[in-house]
């Protein structure tokens, strides 16, 4: 921001530059619009960063953010919990359920290995995911994890820890999306929708 703003606008502006997908100007942006608030509007956009901040923390058996013991897909016992799908970060559950399709239960990892980034298994959520695997009875895991380089190093490591406790492991389709135009689609699409094609 210009050297003639009030310093804590453009300590407020850096803030919001931290969060991801904010640039700076889309940052300073947010800062004025914080200032055009009223102060009772301020206080309560304040607080309840704070009150967030304070009182959510992780699910004691699938690592989702809560604000109870248990998070109220855990807690819910209609959802078929010898089936987890695990996935990266909390906000890809919100995905899976609007499909409103998925009966079963989530863990969540928060993060995939990536040695480059010093992200080891120590550091993820998979010792957490190996405790439920006896008590729960979980028949099936599918990885959900996004089809990068990390994400299938990461699915490869977690296969390989469960096959030998019995457990049925599974991977997201890949390939072409619904409507999507062949002549569009880059060769790493096209062959992973060979690669997982269904019968018909």
């Amino acid at each position: 921001m210009a050297e003639s703003n009030a310093l804590p606008l453009v300590l407020l502006a850096e803030q919001f530059a931290k969060l991801p997908g904010i640039g700076m100007k889309s940052a300073q942006r947010l800062a004025y619009y914080v200032m055009s608030m009223t102060d009772e509007d301020a206080s309560a956009f304040a607080a309840a960063i704070t009150n967030a901040h304070k009182s959510v923390h992780l699910c004691s058996v699938c690592q989702n953010f809560t604000d109870k013991p248990k998070c109220p897909i855990c807690a819910d016992p209609r959802r078929d919990h010898t089936t987890v799908c695990v996935v990266e970060d909390p906000k890809d559950i919100a995905a899976f359920e609007r499909t409103k399709e998925y009966k079963g239960v989530y863990h969540v990892l928060h993060g995939l290995l990536s040695p480059m980034d010093d992200i080891s298994p120590d550091k993820l959520k998979i010792k957490e995911l190996l405790a439920r695997i006896e008590p729960e009875n979980v028949k099936e895991v599918i990885m959900a994890t996004n089809p990068t380089v990390n994400g299938e190093a990461t699915a490869i490591y977690i296969s390989r820890l469960l096959k030998p406790l019995g457990v049925k492991v599974t991977r997201l389709a890949f390939g072409l999306p619904v409507g999507g135009v062949l002549e569009y689609a880059d060769e790493v699409t096209l062959y992973k929708a060979l690669e997982n094609r269904n019968e018909i």
